[in-house]
């Protein structure tokens, strides 16, 4: 999509602590709050609940109007015509799958533990997200050991998704999101993995806020840097 710099903006960036729901129910915004806190539990570190990640999630799929932050951080960009017709198609996709999603998880979780989902306990809701998704729940990934590591990198998009993979994704941008779009409250995401993120998207385009510092500018001889550059000199190969 090419956004024009004259479109009009609308709106303010979205405050983290709102009750305000815009799509979810009462029931289902509790349901996705206690759904986040499983797959990004709050441990030592602040988790999917403390960054609130659901008024991320429920402003995301109310429709148009917190799609496109402005370049400033001042709100969002207000889509209209055939882009906004082709969003509110794939927002009501969506909303449909989170609809469905939630209700089954209520239902799993009936006939697991006698109560719908947002009331079990830390254990129940993490067996009934092992049965809604069919997968046992991940380990302890600990980067720097011996031990082979069995994640890996997942999308952004989110177009044909089902209910589990949907929330999983959605639970980590709103975890890792730009403050404006209302998760990441206080930059909680960006701490956690050390990033020193701006304090608003405005400070990304005056200048304020520069990653220049961490970009190496010493000597370096390419061949430490691609091994097969030595292997090809050294095999009498020119550049």
């Amino acid at each position: 999509m090419t956004l024009k710099s004259d479109w009009e903006i609308v709106g303010a960036p979205v405050d983290p602590d709102s009750t305000d729901r815009l799509f979810f129910t009462a029931h289902e915004w509790a349901t996705v709050e206690a759904a986040t806190a499983r797959i990004m539990p709050t441990d030592q570190d602040a988790g999917a609940r403390e960054a609130k990640v659901v008024v991320f999630i429920d402003r995301y799929l109310s429709g148009i109007d917190y799609v496109y932050a402005a370049a400033d951080g001042s709100g969002f960009l207000k889509i209209t015509g055939k882009y906004a017709d082709a969003w509110r198609a794939r927002m009501n996709e969506m909303q449909n799958v989170y609809r469905h999603g939630l209700a089954q998880l209520d239902a799993l979780a009936e006939a697991e533990g006698g109560k719908r989902f947002a009331e079990l306990s830390d254990e129940g809701a993490d067996r009934v997200l092992e049965l809604l998704s069919g997968a046992p729940k991940p380990g302890h990934v600990t980067l720097g050991t011996k031990e082979p590591v069995t994640t890996f990198l997942q999308g952004s998009f989110d177009e044909g998704l089902d209910f589990f993979s949907a929330i999983c994704l959605h639970t980590r941008q709103g975890f890792y999101c730009d403050p404006v779009y209302g998760g990441n409250k206080d930059q909680m995401g960006w701490k956690f993995i050390g990033f020193p993120g701006p304090k608003s998207l405005k400070d990304t385009m005056d200048g304020t806020y520069s990653t220049a510092e961490y970009f190496y500018q010493g000597d370096f001889d390419w061949e430490d840097l691609i091994p097969q550059l030595r292997a090809y000199r050294q095999a009498g190969g020119t550049l």
